[in-house]
């Protein structure tokens, strides 16, 4: 298993890069959230998945940990391949999949193209338990400011040095009291109250 590639880009594309390392030109393929992350950049260190089937070896490729991980999820879904996957994570970011899947928000999937009604319920179906178990997370239904908040403080968080499992349950608990009406200061404060 390649877990990354790390090297120039000598192609890039909305759909696919290819990276050169040691002499070796990787054709992998992205969704439009890894695009929109590494378009200005030269070099990368890209994580990957490979695809094996029968007549050939599919290399995608992720800017961050935590798309590959829900990429890689949602493939565990019977009747989601990778390239409905690609399509999923072009349409929405992985948080907001985590958070359509935990808030049973069908129609959040239901606007990406080849998802239908039968499958986004069995995505949630899936991966929902999954997702809470995996994360420590409870659902909590949180609206589109509360999820940049929600980013914004938990990389704050976890580059201070915080266990990324803590500030999760620790943001959860506060934007639950204060739905909304938060600064990133504020919560960020509010934060490490209760990390402390």
């Amino acid at each position: 298993m390649i877990s990354y590639i790390k090297g120039a880009i000598t192609y890039k594309s909305p759909t696919h890069i290819i990276v050169e390392a040691s002499n070796i030109g990787y054709h992998i393929n992205i969704s439009l959230h890894t695009y929109a992350q590494i378009e200005k950049l030269e070099t990368v260190k890209i994580f990957t998945h490979l695809n094996v089937k029968e007549d050939s070896h599919t290399l995608y490729g992720f800017a961050e940990e935590t798309e590959r991980s829900m990429f890689v999820l949602l493939l565990s879904v019977s009747g989601i391949g990778p390239n409905t996957a690609r399509i999923l994570l072009s349409s929405m970011t992985p948080q907001e999949t985590r958070t359509a899947i935990i808030s049973e928000n069908v129609p959040a999937f239901k606007k990406v193209k080849g998802v239908g009604p039968k499958t986004a319920k069995r995505i949630i179906l899936d991966l929902k338990d999954k997702i809470i178990k995996d994360s420590g997370e409870n659902p909590v239904i949180a609206s589109p400011q509360n999820n940049t908040l929600r980013d914004e403080a938990l990389s704050a968080l976890v580059a201070l040095g915080f266990t990324k499992i803590h500030v999760q349950k620790a943001l959860n608990k506060i934007l639950s009291a204060h739905p909304g009406d938060l600064t990133i200061e504020e919560l960020i404060k509010l934060s490490l109250k209760q990390l402390s």
